[in-house]
């Protein structure tokens, strides 16, 4: 059986690099991508997706792209960065993808397309992006789509939209979450009984596994969470599980944190200075923030870790374990 041929662009970050590391005996990869793989150098050619020359170069004789790269930090500049790579540089690779008569692709999107406080939105909910990072994810799905429709009997785009992915080695806000937790110095903010919808990374990367394992002609698009959701509580509850202590009973009002916050927006303003606690990280914390997953729960696909699992080797590796090398990735 011929192995595929994969181009992994923007794979050398953390969720690349963890399906890099399923994929690298079952296909003949290629990671194109700005930065060095830190694990995998001999797979990674350098290069940036908005050079159509570079893309030209790297697509030849290959079966199927993976389409990872992405402006995601909160404090891009500038903002035409987002949708210079977001967007252009899909456009961009849909382009090289014709010229070397590539038919297939996979796109990681991201439920930000969907907005803040929506309810459970599922893959047909409309789309109300409230940032640039996802109004460009949005920009690039629409490129993506009318690429397809130009020929749809022979093309397969698969679109993945995750929530927030944590695992070993990220460095984002799950992990500074679970940093406060850890330390004992958390105070728990309302009732803890907000729900929230996460990705572990392992997770992530074998659902992507099985998409170019089931590709097939057409259009399909993906939410992806691991259930059922985890609430505040619960969360806490399993921190102390996997690192087997007993963590302080604080707990304060919402409204008592929500004042708490504005106090620190102001001394923020007067001071000039940044603080770990604002009105804005209080709401976000006490809301719930949920997605639906019925379509991937509907696919066959089976998560090979629970999300307890992956909270329990996240917190292992990063507070208990002894490390061999200091690498991380930012959050994605």
């Amino acid at each position: 059986m011929c192995k595929k041929r994969l181009l992994l662009i923007g794979a050398s970050g953390f969720v690349g690099t963890r399906l890099t590391d399923r994929l690298k005996t079952k296909s003949n990869i290629t990671i194109f991508d700005k930065q060095q793989s830190h694990f995998f150098q001999e797979l990674t050619t350098i290069g940036d997706v908005r050079k159509q020359n570079q893309l030209n170069d790297v697509l030849q004789n290959k079966d199927t792209v993976v389409l990872l790269a992405a402006e995601h930090r909160d404090d891009v500049s500038p903002i035409s960065l987002y949708y210079d790579v977001n967007v252009e540089g899909t456009r961009n690779v849909l382009q090289a993808m014709d010229r070397c008569g590539v038919k297939n692709i996979i796109f990681t999107s991201s439920v930000a397309v969907y907005g803040l406080n929506k309810e459970n939105p599922n893959e047909e909910h409309e789309a109300d992006p409230f940032n640039h990072y996802g109004k460009s994810k949005w920009q690039a799905e629409e490129v993506l789509r009318e690429w397809l429709e130009a020929d749809s009997a022979n093309r397969s785009l698969t679109i993945i939209r995750p929530t927030v992915i944590f695992g070993e080695r990220n460095r984002g806000n799950v992990f500074n979450l679970l940093k406060q937790i850890a330390s004992g110095k958390f105070m728990m903010v309302g009732k803890g009984r907000n729900q929230k919808s996460m990705a572990y990374v392992g997770n992530v990367a074998a659902f992507i596994e099985y998409c170019i394992d089931t590709q097939e002609v057409g259009y399909r698009v993906f939410n992806y969470i691991d259930k059922p959701d985890f609430n505040m509580n619960e969360l806490v509850a399993q921190v102390e599980k996997s690192l087997n202590k007993k963590l302080p009973a604080v707990r304060i009002p919402y409204w008592f944190g929500y004042l708490g916050g504005i106090g620190f927006d102001v001394l923020a303003k007067l001071t000039g200075k940044k603080f770990a606690v604002s009105s804005v990280r209080v709401k976000k914390f006490c809301a719930t923030t949920q997605f639906d997953a019925k379509t991937v729960q509907s696919s066959g696909f089976k998560a090979p870790f629970t999300l307890a699992e992956g909270l329990h080797n996240t917190l292992h590796y990063e507070f208990i374990e002894e490390k061999n090398d200091t690498i991380t990735f930012e959050s994605e």
